[in-house]
């Protein structure tokens, strides 16, 4: 939120505060809601939009943001001065706007100004074309998202209609059925499940696929009937937005004055599902661009690739080559002009009938040079790439491989200045899902460039691992040796099974190879080699 909105909210809060203070009868809710409203600037204070705090609701809902979101570049008033500057950012488009420049001067002019003129506007007129296509598709994308419909209660209808995303404030009380998206950032009080707790899907946010579970605010987890939200008279205190997905703090105050903490386990974040619960109801706290996954956004601003970055770097190159050959053609001119002990026939005089000196005729002859030689850098190179990335982007969204046949839709390309750089993968960073033993990533080795290093502490644990593996091993192939004798009398089938052994296991297998009539349970037959995490299970079907 803006500096301007948080000191106005703070001025209103001391406002309140001051007619509490001085004992007027209308005051008596300002009096309770804002018992303690010398609050900083960091805090919020969430009012219900129903109840005893209509009035109160009203003022404040004005220093919050409604739902309604907006990841567009450009607007219809600030379009073309902003794309300009976004373009002027190639190198090129400066060295073009430079020789336009240039060729106004009378001196050096070797063109006709509209000719110089026409290639860049329509090099620049192109460019912009995309880019208005591009952010027009990001604007049906934020309408489609603004316009979804979510259950919100209506203080007029006394109950829950479906109203669009964009039309959501804080205060408003939100009923959430299983599988729907959460439209704002809300404080659970209400949930079907017996425990009072909630399931919520991340995958939109962090990426992880595995369900997270949220509860109910403590003291309203005990309701046996769903919340009614004519009869909630607490108020909600909890920081101001921030981005922080992992943290989530303030408490629930109550009309006894009781308060309740909250924590981020009372917070159902935006984006988010409802998994394995029939239904949620909760109260907005944050909404549209005050919520955690948009303050996590970095919000629109222009990407560039490396392919863009290098062509900047060689048309860089190519001036300054251009600079060395116009230096070199303008120094000739000038040596070959002073060779003449007379005015030479084809060197036009100035109009008072003087000749121009071989010195300033060479610098005359540097600047028109650099207008005849400018071919050097082709003003369609920028026009030629974004054609290329244009045809890259149509077989990616038609490539069937990348077809989704359960949901029938193709990949959306939804950047399409940085086509060029899928692939170009320099490290990985890869992190397990779920858990094998403890929820620990403990550091082994890594190779950079090809050179293994160890953490030696750690090694040293990894081989008495392998060295229990290994001892896993030979009781399994014991076994199989087992199997493998009695199955000359009776035919058994023996597979191996990608399954990690406990020691009770083992020393269950230790006394079936020495049941099965093996010698000292040891068998003959040659160890064969596995991977660690890898140890067999020997199984009869």
């Amino acid at each position: 939120m803006a500096d301007p909105f948080r000191w106005a909210r703070y001025r209103w809060q001391r406002l309140v505060s001051a007619e509490g203070r001085d004992g007027s009868s209308n005051s008596s809710s300002c009096d309770k809601c804002y018992q303690s409203s010398k609050v900083p600037s960091r805090h919020r204070i969430v009012i219900p939009c129903l109840g005893h705090f209509k009035e109160e609701y009203e003022k404040v809902s004005k220093l919050y943001m409604n739902n309604r979101i907006r990841t567009t570049k450009y607007t219809l008033f600030n379009f073309i001065p902003r794309n300009l500057f976004e373009q002027f950012h190639r190198a090129a488009n400066l060295y073009f706007l430079f020789l336009v420049v240039l060729n106004w001067v009378p001196l050096v002019e070797a063109f006709q100004k509209e000719i110089t003129m026409l290639p860049l506007v329509v090099v620049l007129t192109i460019i912009a074309v995309k880019d208005g296509l591009e952010d027009y598709s990001k604007y049906k994308l934020d309408k489609q998202i603004n316009n979804l419909l979510t259950k919100v209660y209506s203080r007029k209808e006394k109950k829950y209609i479906d109203q669009c995303w964009k039309d959501v404030n804080v205060g408003d009380f939100i009923r959430l059925s299983c599988n729907e998206i959460i439209p704002a950032d809300m404080v659970v009080l209400y949930s079907t499940d017996p425990d009072g707790i909630c399931h919520i899907e991340t995958a939109s946010l962090d990426g992880e696929t595995n369900l997270k579970q949220r509860q109910v605010v403590r003291g309203f987890a005990e309701q046996v009937s769903e919340i009614d939200p004519e009869k909630f008279s607490s108020r909600i205190e909890c920081e101001s937005p921030n981005n922080d997905l992992s943290r989530f703090r303030g408490f629930v105050e109550h009309s006894n004055k009781e308060r309740v903490g909250l924590s981020r386990e009372n917070l159902l974040l935006r984006g988010c599902t409802i998994r394995n619960t029939e239904a949620v109801v909760g109260i907005v706290v944050y909404a549209g661009h005050e919520t955690k996954a948009m303050l996590n956004n970095s919000g629109p601003h222009y990407k560039r690739s490396k392919l863009e970055r290098r062509v900047n770097s060689d048309v860089l190159w190519c001036v300054l080559l251009l600079i060395l050959m116009c230096l070199i053609g303008a120094l000739g001119h000038g040596i070959w002009l002073s060779s003449y002990s007379k005015m030479p026939l084809f060197n036009v005089p100035e109009p008072n009938g003087k000749s121009t000196p071989p010195a300033l005729a060479g610098f005359y002859m540097f600047w028109t040079m650099i207008i005849l030689l400018q071919v050097l850098i082709p003003i369609s190179l920028y026009v030629s790439i974004e054609v290329v990335k244009l045809g890259q982007i149509y077989l990616i969204q038609n490539d069937i491989d990348l077809y989704h046949e359960k949901s029938d839709s193709t990949i959306q390309c939804r950047a399409l200045n940085i086509a060029e750089d899928l692939g170009q993968i320099q490290y990985i960073f890869s992190d397990k899902t779920g858990t094998l033993t403890e929820n620990k990533m403990v550091f082994r080795r890594c190779s950079i460039a090809g050179q293994e290093y160890c953490h030696e502490e750690n090694a040293k644990r990894l081989e008495s691992y392998q060295e229990a593996d290994s001892d896993s091993e030979d009781l399994s192939d014991a076994l199989c040796g087992s199997l493998s004798c009695m199955s000359k009398q009776k035919v058994h089938s023996c597979k191996t099974v990608s399954r990690p052994l406990n020691s009770k296991s083992l020393n269950q297998l230790a006394g079936s190879c020495s049941a099965l009539g093996g010698k000292d349970g040891v068998s003959n037959i040659p160890h064969s080699r596995h991977v660690a995490f890898s140890s067999p299970i020997v199984s009869i079907a």
